[in-house]
């Protein structure tokens, strides 16, 4: 290859280069600036600043969303914890979620959270395998209030008929909760939605057959978790929350009526 050549190659892709670049920033410029057809804006109108607000304005406001998020945080750790706490048997650290006046409802339970505490503990020593899995959670902040939805699942294994099966239950922790003195958040009120569930038998080589009868007597949203449970000797509580209905529609509006101040946190189920 010539000397004249391998000079100009670099010149050539500079010149590439730069046409590149030009192209690219009158591209990005069309993108960014609504203009009117055929015209252009100079320079100096594509890339306007942002109107400032006042000092006081923007302090206040960047001190209610800091606060917003660090009450956010500590609910979301709370919730996070109870269900690993409750799950590994920690009961002493489970019971500091609570409120002294908190009160959990459930498919199988619904009480005083310190009955809850010790129902569990007792399920747990002996052999009761109830899990829970968190998904994705949002709350809503008013003054030392708060109300809380995490995306759930509970899975329960046990025996049907002298067949191993896993129930799974997906569904929503609807929380009621409240700061203390110290800053401290704790449940009041724990609602699940039961939105839907499934039944698998553990070992694929066996069967089981479901009495229509019993299976009919539960809401879509735990039908095989309130089957399952019945089976195993619980009580199932019948007309829970599901994604739709009357009752969630009433949760709802409790949990409305919670952050407005009202006395009690509804009418737990």
């Amino acid at each position: 290859m010539s000397p004249q050549v391998e000079r100009a190659r670099p010149e050539a892709h500079a010149r590439f280069h730069e046409e590149a670049q030009a192209s690219f920033e009158e591209q990005l410029g069309d993108i960014l600036v609504r203009r009117v057809p055929g015209s252009r804006p100079a320079r100096s109108e594509r890339h306007r600043p942002c109107r400032r607000r006042s000092r006081s304005q923007g302090v206040c406001n960047q001190e209610t969303e800091v606060s917003m998020n660090a009450d956010q945080t500590k609910i979301r750790q709370l919730v996070e914890n109870r269900a690993l706490w409750r799950d590994a048997g920690h009961w002493e650290r489970f019971a500091t979620v609570w409120h002294p006046d908190g009160w959990m409802s459930a498919t199988w339970f619904q009480g005083p959270a310190a009955d809850f505490i010790a129902a569990s503990r007792q399920g747990f020593d002996n052999g009761v395998s109830i899990l829970h899995f968190l998904g994705g959670h949002t709350s809503d902040v008013t003054g030392e209030r708060a109300i809380a939805q995490t995306k759930m699942t509970i899975s329960q294994r046990a025996d049907i008929d002298g067949v191993s099966v896993d129930v799974v239950c997906t569904g929503r922790f609807y929380d009621f909760l409240s700061r203390d003195g110290a800053g401290e958040w704790t449940i009041v009120r724990r609602q699940p939605i039961y939105e839907k569930d499934r039944l698998d038998v553990v070992h694929p080589a066996e069967c089981l057959e479901l009495d229509p009868e019993l299976l009919a007597r539960f809401p879509v949203g735990y039908r095989h978790l309130g089957y399952l449970q019945t089976k195993a000797g619980f009580t199932v509580k019948p007309g829970l929350s599901g994604l739709t209905g009357q009752a969630v529609e009433r949760l709802y509006a409790e949990g409305a009526a919670w952050l407005a101040g009202s006395a009690l946190p509804g009418r737990p189920q």
